[in-house]
């Protein structure tokens, strides 16, 4: 099982509703020691800023290609701390309902992670953002240029 590296971060303008994007590093070793990267990332016309931070793990892992063992770094804590903290595990069991708080937001997305996920063995770890953490600042710089771009999509989770 090949062992990769997914770099994400999610950004809006005028969160919620305003335009957004995501980006996405992944990294891989070569048997030969060989470093492989690829970078994603997309934009929308309007979205919100944890819609972007889940689409951004979601492009990493429906990337690959085969099962892998993936540490998945995000500056998100509404990402890892649901499966960090077994809160996803609980919504599933809930049919996607938080108690008195009411259903869970962007389930859509949340399965799709689920789903994307699967095959894998995930590690999420989170990082501080807009702390020099280099892959962390270029996956920033890729949702925000993403974002402020002109070739933007609908999100269709976003009435």
């Amino acid at each position: 099982m090949g062992k990769v590296q997914i770099y994400t971060d999610g950004s809006a303008r005028g969160n919620p509703d305003g335009p957004g994007g995501y980006g996405t590093i992944l990294h891989f070793v070569d048997s030969k020691g060989v470093l492989h990267e690829k970078t994603i990332s997309g934009g929308f016309r309007r979205t919100t800023n944890n819609r972007m931070e889940l689409l951004a793990a979601i492009m990493g892992l429906e990337a690959l290609n085969r099962p892998c063992q993936v540490e998945l770094y995000s500056d998100s804590k509404y990402l890892v701390d649901a499966f960090n903290q077994h809160w996803i595990e609980n919504w599933v069991a809930n049919n996607w309902k938080r108690g008195k708080s009411g259903p869970v937001k962007n389930i859509d997305l949340w399965e799709r992670l689920l789903k994307a996920k699967e095959p894998h063995q995930v590690t999420f770890i989170w990082v501080k953002g807009h702390a020099g953490h280099p892959e962390n600042e270029r996956c920033d710089k890729l949702a925000t240029s993403a974002a402020d771009g002109n070739d933007l999509s609908d999100d269709p989770g976003v009435a």
